[in-house]
């Protein structure tokens, strides 16, 4: 039988038991199993009692044997105690007697020293003395290697002779013989530089190296290569005078590209490898500020030769091009420094390259300004005609948008995001002198309109509506993208732990036009107003102009109905000499008047000519009718905008009605009936398009019914302007 399991860890009983019977021979006689499972389990038991009486009793036979170990280490380690105090003690007494000796032994190896120093410093000056006379003849040689030979030797004395009184004499003396020197290895130094020869080169190095004047020497070298260079500069000008700007940049820009790698394989052969990068970094940048003609003067040149509409475009392509050069330069710098160079340096050398285009960036609002106006003045929208201004009006708005989103690139490449606050003040302008075309339609719009009815201008209006509500939504979503660009292009902005070749904050910006941008971006949070929030003003102003334009259009004819109410014949003179004879028809005898037949005629007309435009899907007019009258925005389906418009109709309608038949000087009773007919039958028409008459109007028809002896007692809850008009228009007096 297996028992390792009882060794475990964890030794669960259930489990082992569970186990065990699950074994053929325990299905089949489960009480034979048990009975023999618990004889082998004592039997085990028996077996481990047994090796643990053996083991007990083993160990209790050796513990005398260790108990006697025990107490001799115990001896030991008390014998070595006692050896140990012994010597403490005698090194204590060695100290004591030996320390005057060891005092004495001190003064001596201090006096043996200091007489070895004097020694070598009356050498030194004696050799000071030897090589100071000597020098002279080895300057007459001309020999410059031999000359730094003596000179090093001449500083390797001076070096000991610090503390001689005339040390600063010698050392002044030391340097006039070292600028002797440079002035003589200075023009075969820079022959050499020139020449790029590397062995004469590499003793120059030397030379200046054991003077201490390495600096010096790298001065040499950055002159040089600057000089050099800005010649090269020259010729490509020169080679190239047919060509432009775009032309010099890129061949000057590979050629120093070319030269960065040239440079660097010959500096790290010749400098020291820890700094040779660095020079040439600060070598190019000096020469890029110091160009002869300046790349700035060379810009504006080209700039002068073309219109203004055109400068941004040339001056986008030239920034490609310094563009791709830093990036390329970038590159060598890295591979050449293993990403070591200093970080100041390298942002000097990144201003040199981008200097050029900070005016430009500084103005690039006017740019901007003037390509937008070129490319608006491209779209002739405005017409004679005033329906062909709004086609062209409306098929102008997707070139138009195109043009602004083009602006926005051109702000990402020019700028890098830098210049966002001034293509704002660009865009803004932009769009309101393209807004300027539809204040021209609107008001072509109005020199059309006519006293009746033209529904070939009404449809007009709604068309002219429907398009300036396409452009509200194009400019609202290009407001989110503009919003999405700047904030993403400021999170660039702001990181610094990219190279400092995309710094471009630094780079392109003066401390205020940062503080500008900073300012932008803080509004977003601010969320007081967005960043084109003016021109969503203007088109919402626009809206409402034209609505109210549109709206006069389709009351012009009930207008000219109205203006007709206080010459209607039912309560002329003549009429009213006649008012026994029809004064007591009843109700249903007096019929409409014409001119309100008219209106009613005109009303029942509105839905089919509203429902083209209302009824379907028409996002653009819903947006454009919301942010024309804040009654638009309280429907949520636009069906809805068809009884909006109808009920601010028939508001207008009842209130001219009202204020014309207020106008009334005098009506006889047959002429009270035929109002109250006439102002029934607007509301009949009212209440047929799901509209109702004004309060005032129902009370004036209640009012015109009345028999004069119940006036006072009926009329109490009505308007009292409206009691006391037609009171009077009934000639009805109260008694006191």
């Amino acid at each position: 039988m297996d028992v390792s399991a009882f060794s475990e860890d964890i030794f669960d009983v259930k489990d082992w038991i569970n186990k065990t019977f699950k074994s053929v021979e325990a299905q089949e006689n489960k009480d034979a199993f048990v009975s023999s499972l618990v004889m082998k389990l004592q039997l085990y038991v028996q077996q481990v009692n047994g090796a643990l009486e053996e083991t007990s009793q083993s160990v209790l036979s050796s513990l005398p044997r260790v108990l006697r170990d025990t107490q001799l280490l115990q001896q030991e380690a008390l014998a070595l105690r006692e050896k140990m105090v012994a010597v403490k003690q005698e090194i204590e007494k060695v100290e004591k007697d030996t320390a005057s000796s060891m005092a004495t032994l001190e003064r001596i190896d201090k006096i043996k020293t200091d007489l070895q120093i004097a020694k070598q410093g009356l050498h030194e000056a004696d050799n000071w003395s030897i090589l100071a006379n000597d020098v002279e003849e080895v300057f007459e040689s001309g020999d410059i290697e031999a000359i730094a030979n003596k000179l090093f030797s001449m500083q390797k004395s001076l070096a000991m002779l610090v503390n001689v009184i005339d040390y600063e004499d010698k050392k002044l003396q030391l340097e006039g013989l070292k600028n002797r020197l440079e002035a003589i290895a200075s023009p075969k130094l820079v022959q050499a530089f020139t020449a790029a020869n590397l062995e004469q080169s590499k003793v120059y190095v030397d030379i200046f190296s054991k003077m201490e004047r390495l600096p010096q020497l790298l001065k040499y070298y950055h002159n040089c290569l600057k000089v050099s260079l800005g010649q090269e500069w020259r010729r490509t000008i020169e080679l190239a005078q047919d060509e432009n700007v775009s032309y010099w940049l890129h061949t000057y820009y590979d050629k120093l590209l070319s030269n960065w790698n040239d440079q660097v394989k010959w500096c790290h052969q010749v400098f020291p490898s820890s700094t040779s990068v660095d020079v040439i970094i600060e070598i190019y940048a000096d020469l890029l500020r110091s160009l002869d003609p300046g790349i700035p003067e060379c810009i504006e040149a080209l700039l002068k030769q073309h219109t203004n509409a055109m400068q941004l475009s040339l001056l986008l392509e030239l920034k490609q091009i310094t563009r791709h050069f830093a990036v390329n330069l970038q590159g060598a710098i890295e591979t050449s420094s293993h990403g070591k160079s200093q970080t100041p340096k390298l942002l000097s050398l990144a201003q040199a390259i981008y200097a050029p285009y900070v005016p430009y960036v500084t103005k690039y609002n006017i740019y901007e300004t003037a390509q937008l106006e070129h490319q608006l003045q491209s779209i002739d929208s405005v017409q004679d005609d005033l329906s062909d201004t709004i086609n062209n009006l409306s098929l102008s708005l997707s070139r138009v948008m195109e043009y602004a989103n083009e602006a926005n690139k051109r702000c990402k490449l020019f700028t890098d995001g830098c210049g966002y606050p001034s293509v704002l003040k660009s865009l803004t302008r932009y769009f309101n002198k393209y807004l300027d075309k539809y204040q021209v339609a609107i008001r072509q719009l109005e020199h059309k309109k006519v006293k009746h009815e033209d529904w070939n201008l009404f449809q007009m209006c709604l068309t002219l509506m429907q398009t300036i509500g396409d452009l509200l939504g194009q400019i609202q979503q290009f407001e989110k993208s503009l919003i999405i660009d700047i904030t993403e292009a400021n999170n660039k902005l702001q990181s610094t732990s990219g190279s400092v070749f995309n710094q471009y904050k630094k780079l392109l910006l003066h401390t205020s036009s940062q503080n500008e941008l900073e300012n932008l971006t803080a509004s977003f949070q601010k969320e007081e107003e967005t960043i084109l929030d003016p021109i969503i003003k203007s088109i919402h102003k626009l809206c409402s102009d034209l609505h109210r334009a549109t709206y006069e259009v389709i009351f012009a004819p009930i207008f000219t109905q109205l203006l007709s109410v206080q010459k209607a014949p039912a309560w002329s003179t003549e009429i009213n000499k006649m008012t026994h004879l029809s004064a007591d028809l009843p109700d249903y005898s007096f019929a409409p008047q014409e001119y309100i037949t008219q209106v009613g005629q005109y009303l029942m007309t509105l839905p089919q000519h509203l429902e083209p435009f209302l009824l379907r899907e028409n996002p653009s007019l819903t947006q454009a009718l919301k942010a024309a009258d804040p009654q638009y925005a309280q429907s949520s389906t636009e069906s809805g905008f068809t009884g909006i418009l109808l009920e601010i109709i028939a508001k207008e309608t009842c209130q001219m009605f009202l204020d014309q038949t207020l106008g009334i000087c005098q009506l006889s009773s047959a002429a009270c009936k035929q109002l109250a007919t006439d102002i029934d039958y607007l509301g009949n028409v009212l209440e047929e398009l799901g509209l109702s008459l004004s309060e005032n109007l129902q009370h004036m028809s209640l009012l015109l019914r009345l028999p004069p002896e119940d006036y006072q007692k009926s009329s109490s809850g009505c308007n009292a302007r409206v009691v006391a008009a037609v009171r009077q228009m009934r000639n009805i007096t109260f008694s006191g």
